[in-house]
């Protein structure tokens, strides 16, 4: 299938904060379903995460259902598509996503890589046209509910769908129970349309998919993964105090701890980081530091041409390019001398 055009001319959501009392609700017999939060934060692309049923401007919608981890090619189809179906019938759209990844609640020892945290995650669909994101907490509660019931209470009564867009592989419902087929059935009869959209492929005719673009980025291949993901991948978090070693080098860094799940190969990148609204070029190592004391991964990102004070900063780092792995080095002048040509190679990437 063809990548769907989207719409990248929609402003994001007017920044507000409206609190909501965390309860349960009732959900059929004797079920409940929880939420990931108390609040609604449209500064962050609209969640909702507070009790059902969904505030009032978001009721109605036209709504794409899944994970939508990175925000990919083959989401940015699903997601216009629900926009497109949403104009027609003059109605808001939203996303229905699950914290945290089914994946994730089922094998906990084996967390999902994830490839956008969830306040990125409705910035990003909030810049598709994503008028808000229904955020169900994927807990014990929800996985055990019946294919009919999360129809019924769930897209019906809670949400009050007035069309949904799924992906063909889409599956829903205790023991995965539900599929396409009985959705859209099931839908019809109640007069609302469900849409399923097959799988975006790449120009090798491979299906685009969230865990396609975590094993290129297991690998290092930031050009495969950016190329899935429409953008560059990006991650997100507050510089940290380090050994301030980089400084001492010459290469002063700001310092950022990923999350445990991150599966990013370890080796020197070419970046670029948001700092006050602006994109600034550098490079960012991101492993254990074997020349030194192998301890814990972390990100260290030089800025280049730039003078300030980012601790305690929260930035995004944008990733261009793969520039090497890492090694370890028998003194610290070889180090350096191999920094600086890493900075070279980094800017000719970044060009």
């Amino acid at each position: 299938m063809d990548v769907v055009p989207v719409r990248d001319d929609l402003a994001d959501l007017t920044a507000q904060q409206v609190q909501a009392t965390h309860v349960a609700q009732r959900v059929g017999p004797g079920r409940t379903v929880t939420f990931a939060s108390s609040d609604i934060d449209v500064s962050t692309g609209g969640i909702w995460r507070g009790p059902l049923p969904v505030p009032q401007h978001l009721r109605g919608a036209v709504v794409a259902i899944g994970n939508f981890d990175g925000v990919h090619l083959g989401h940015r189809a699903l997601l216009a598509e629900a926009r497109s179906m949403a104009d027609a019938a003059g109605r808001p759209m939203c996303a229905l996503t699950f914290e945290p990844h089914p994946r994730t609640f089922f094998r906990p020892s084996l967390p999902v890589f994830r490839l956008t945290p969830a306040d990125m995650r409705a910035s990003l669909m909030a810049g598709l046209g994503c008028e808000g994101v229904v955020e169900l907490a994927f807990d014990a509660a929800l996985s055990g509910l019946d294919a009919d019931v999360f129809i019924d209470d769930i897209l019906m009564d809670q949400l009050g769908v007035s069309g949904v867009v799924v992906g063909t592989d889409f599956r829903f419902g205790r023991g995965r129970t539900g599929d396409v087929a009985m959705l859209v059935q099931q839908l019809a009869r109640r007069g609302v349309k469900a849409s399923a959209l097959g799988a975006v492929v790449d120009t090798a005719g491979v299906p685009i998919s969230s865990s396609r673009i975590r094993d290129a980025l297991a690998l290092g291949d930031i050009a495969g993964a950016n190329a899935m993901l429409g953008a560059p991948w990006t991650v997100r978090g507050q510089v940290v105090h380090g050994d301030k070693r980089g400084r001492l080098l010459g290469f002063p860094t700001a310092n950022m701890v990923l999350p445990a799940d991150n599966r990013l190969r370890h080796g020197i990148y070419a970046v670029r980081v948001l700092i006050d609204g602006a994109w600034h070029a550098g490079v960012a190592s991101f492993g254990r530091r074997p020349t030194f004391d192998d301890g814990a991964p972390r990100l260290e990102t030089f800025v280049f041409d730039f003078s300030g004070d980012l601790y305690g900063r929260v930035l995004d780092v944008a990733f261009a390019g793969w520039v090497r792995g890492e090694e370890k080095f028998a003194c610290v002048e070889a180090l350096v001398a191999q920094m600086q040509r890493d900075v070279e190679k980094a800017r000719t990437i970044l060009v």
